[in-house]
């Protein structure tokens, strides 16, 4: 029986990694789950599940629920929530599920307690890729990928020699407005954002697939992961989201994952791993695929791409800024504050004004993180 805690466990990642746990109820145990503001899905969640901790919130939130879980189970609040759903309960792994810089503090904590991640929030080694994987090393603690791109190169890479990798190519859906011009995308709406072809995902990470900035978040996460030089890491724009990366050999052999766009897949394959079960996906029929296709990408037409790669390769707290910014001009964005392609506008300002630290220690890290929000947030 594997224990589990899960955090962000109302959106997309946590409600799919719960499906997960459910269908193989027998392996699975969870201990903790920690959410936002959606009580409602939340307490669904408890009464299922019957965890040890639960974290909410705010104090209000807290003080709301209480009354209403199982007896035995334990309700916090806040960034100590967090923490202690992921280091204080007795979980084998901890699922990071959180949107944004929030998942950083928890996720160090629970490296620190010695437990496994199973890592879907990209902005822990966007923010501080340096500390993550230093303090992973010295606790023997494994980072399993859950985004399906690092998912599928980490599952590529299996049995290989690294000696012998050539590079490695994240694939692009191209997000809700892959085959619009730069014009068109003047007079795009939020609604028109949110309508991901391919993928089912939370509204701050469709709107990123839109910008490309999600895929620059995992270019930068792929670095960390697996110890790669941005030269080695490529991207390749495939409308149909069927392979999930590839990896290519110095002898020019390529081996790729395939498989119809389910984040159940990967979320399985991190909680099951090194082993792989039933999943209750569906099977991939390459004929009724038809065929596939691939585009070059075009850092132009997708300015925050080429940002991504700048703000790698300078490293430091660049890459702090670069996702700051962006998540404030995405929040504002949703809130119809700013047009479509002034979310672009926003960060490569905030990112002329940045005044990079090159090894930046973890309050040089929360400290950029603020100042680049006000910055972003006053543009």
């Amino acid at each position: 029986m594997k224990k589990i805690s899960v955090l962000g466990s109302t959106g997309s990642i946590g409600t799919q990694t719960l499906d997960v746990a459910a269908k193989h109820s027998e392996h699975f145990q969870i201990e903790g789950l920690a959410a936002g503001g959606n009580t409602d899905l939340l307490l669904e969640q408890v009464r299922r599940f019957k965890p040890r901790k639960v974290s909410v919130a705010t104090r209000e939130l807290a003080e709301r629920i209480q009354s209403e879980v199982p007896a035995g189970t334990e309700v916090f609040y806040g960034d100590q929530g967090l923490i202690e759903i992921a280091a204080g309960t007795d979980a084998d792994m901890v699922v990071t599920a959180v949107m944004g810089s929030l998942g950083l503090p928890s996720t160090l904590a629970a490296i620190e307690a010695g437990k496994t991640i199973g890592l879907a929030n990209k902005e822990t080694l966007v923010t501080a890729g340096h500390i993550v994987t230093a303090l992973a090393r010295e606790k023997g603690v494994k980072l399993l990928p859950i985004d399906s791109e690092h998912s599928a190169i980490f599952q590529c890479l299996n049995g290989e020699s690294r000696k012998d990798l050539a590079s490695i190519t994240l694939t692009a859906s191209g997000g809700s407005f892959r085959d619009r011009t730069r014009e068109e995308l003047k007079r795009v709406t939020v609604e028109d954002a949110l309508k991901h072809p391919n993928w089912s995902m939370g509204a701050k990470i469709t709107i990123d697939s839109a910008t490309m900035v999600n895929k620059g978040l995992e270019v930068i996460e792929a670095h960390w992961l697996f110890d790669l030089p941005y030269e080695q890491i490529n991207v390749l724009l495939h409308p149909e989201s069927i392979i999930h990366s590839f990896v290519e050999f110095r002898d020019t052999s390529i081996i790729a994952q395939l498989g119809n766009p389910d984040m159940r897949v990967p979320i399985q394959y991190a909680l099951t791993y090194p082993e792989r079960w039933d999943s209750p996906a569906q099977r991939l029929s390459l004929a009724e695929a038809g065929k596939l296709q691939f585009r070059e990408m075009d850092f132009e037409r997708f300015p925050c791409l080429r940002l991504a790669y700048e703000c790698g390769k300078m490293g430091g707290t660049a890459t702090t800024a670069f996702n700051a910014a962006n998540e404030v001009a995405v929040a504002r964005f949703l809130r119809k504050e700013i047009s479509f392609l002034q979310i672009e506008d926003i960060i490569e300002r905030v990112l002329e004004r940045h005044h990079n630290i090159p090894e930046p220690e973890l309050a040089e890290i929360e400290d950029c993180d603020k100042r680049t929000r006000e910055a972003a947030a006053k543009l």
